[in-house]
C-alpha cells in the first residue's frame, strides 16, 4: 500500500495523530490538573447568576483579548501574585460536563489581564458603561462595544439596571437598560479576585508593618512618577486622566475641595476605605469607589494622593508615607 497516494490513510494518520498529540500534551494533563486540585481556601464556587456570566464572558469572546493567568514575570506583577492551579478549581463553563476551563486562561493579552478585575475595579456602574460603549471611560480604548447586551427604552422598569451612559455616548433618546446577560457578566467580573495563599497576602503590595517604616518621602522626581503611573492604573478609569470624572458618574478631582483642604486626612481616608453614595456639590454619586488600604503601601498612597493634590491646578499640600501610615492608625479616620 503506497501511503503518500492513499489520501484516506494520510489524512486518518494526520487527524488521529493529532488528536492523540493533543490529548497527550494538553487535554490529558489539563483534566488530570483540575482534577487534582483542590479550591484556595477562603475562595467560593459561582453562584447559579455568576456561572451565567462566565457562560456570557466565553460566548461574546472576551477570551479573545483578556487572560485570567498572572504569570511569574515582573511585568504581571501588577495583577496580582503568581496564578495557581487551585485558582481555577471552581471554574465550570458548561457546568459539571466540563471539568477543565482552559478556556478563561487566555492567550493574548491586548487588554488588561482580569484575574482580579473585581478587586481593581468594583464598580458595576464602571463595568456596565464600559461594556456598552468602552471610548465612554477610557478615550483610548480599542476594546468593542457590546451594545446588543443592553436595551434601549422610554420607560424603565421599577427593577430595571438603568446605566447612566455620559450625555456624549448616550442614545439621542431613551435610556440605556442592561439586559440579564449583561447583568450576569458584570456579576461574573466583580467575582473574579484572587484569594491570598497561605503565608502570602492577594495583593503584591508590600505589608504595611514595613511600608509603615518607609521613608518619609522619596526623591520629587520619582515619587512624582510613581504618583502619576499608580494614577493611571488605579484611578484614571474613573477619575479620567483630566481629573474631571464623568458628569453625574464619576466625580471630578480638579478643583475638589477635600484634594486642595490644607488637612489631607480625609483625601488620604477616601483613598484608604474608598467611598459609595457621596454628595459632591449637591450632586450624588451613587457608583462606589474601592479602597487601596489593602493593596497599596503607605508609600505607594501618598503618591497616588500627592499627584492628584499637584496636578489639574490643585493647590494641595503634598503628603508622605507618615500622613498615610498616621490616618490608617486611626483605622482611616480623619
Amino acid at each position: 500500500m503506497n501511503f503518500h497516494k492513499n489520501h484516506w490513510l494520510l489524512f486518518s494518520v494526520v487527524f488521529f495523530g493529532y488528536v492523540a498529540l493533543a490529548w497527550i500534551v494538553g487535554i490529558g494533563p489539563a483534566i488530570w490538573t483540575q482534577a487534582n486540585s483542590d479550591p484556595l481556601p477562603g475562595s467560593a464556587p459561582l453562584t447559579a447568576l455568576e456561572q451565567h456570566g462566565l457562560e456570557v464572558y466565553i460566548a461574546e469572546g472576551c477570551v479573545a483579548c483578556h487572560t485570567q493567568q498572572v504569570r511569574p514575570l515582573k511585568m504581571d506583577e501588577v495583577w496580582g501574585r503568581p496564578s495557581t492551579p487551585g485558582d481555577y478549581a471552581h471554574v465550570r463553563p458548561l457546568g459539571m460536563l466540563q471539568p477543565y476551563a482552559p478556556a478563561v486562561l487566555g492567550s493574548e493579552r491586548t487588554g488588561p489581564d482580569l484575574t482580579s478585575i473585581g478587586v481593581r475595579q468594583p464598580s458595576a456602574t464602571w463595568q456596565f458603561i464600559h461594556l456598552y460603549q468602552p471610548r465612554a471611560v477610557v478615550p483610548d480604548s480599542i476594546m468593542p462595544a457590546f451594545p446588543w447586551l443592553f436595551d434601549v427604552v422610554e420607560q424603565p422598569a421599577a427593577d430595571a439596571v438603568v446605566v447612566p451612559v455620559p450625555a456624549s455616548h448616550a442614545p439621542a433618546s431613551g435610556k440605556v437598560v442592561a439586559t440579564e446577560r449583561a447583568a450576569a457578566l458584570v456579576a461574573y467580573l466583580a467575582s473574579l479576585k484572587q484569594v491570598a495563599l497561605k503565608g502570602e497576602q492577594a495583593s503584591p503590595a508590600a505589608s504595611k508593618a514595613s511600608t509603615s517604616t518607609a521613608p518619609a518621602s522619596a526623591p520629587a522626581g520619582k515619587a512624582q512618577a510613581q504618583g502619576a503611573a499608580l494614577y493611571a492604573s488605579h484611578c484614571a478609569s474613573c477619575h479620567q486622566a483630566s481629573g474631571e470624572g464623568l458628569p453625574g458618574v464619576f466625580p471630578p478631582l480638579k478643583n475638589d475641595p477635600v484634594v486642595n483642604a490644607d488637612d489631607a486626612s480625609e483625601h488620604i481616608a477616601t483613598v484608604l476605605n474608598g467611598a459609595h453614595g457621596r454628595t459632591i456639590d449637591g450632586r450624588t454619586y451613587p457608583s462606589e469607589m474601592p479602597g487601596f488600604g489593602d493593596q497599596l503601601s503607605d508609600e505607594q498612597i501618598a503618591a497616588i494622593v500627592t499627584h492628584e493634590r499637584s496636578s489639574w491646578g490643585n493647590h494641595g499640600r503634598s503628603v508622605t508615607a507618615k500622613d498615610v501610615t498616621d490616618v490608617r492608625a486611626r483605622g482611616g479616620r480623619k
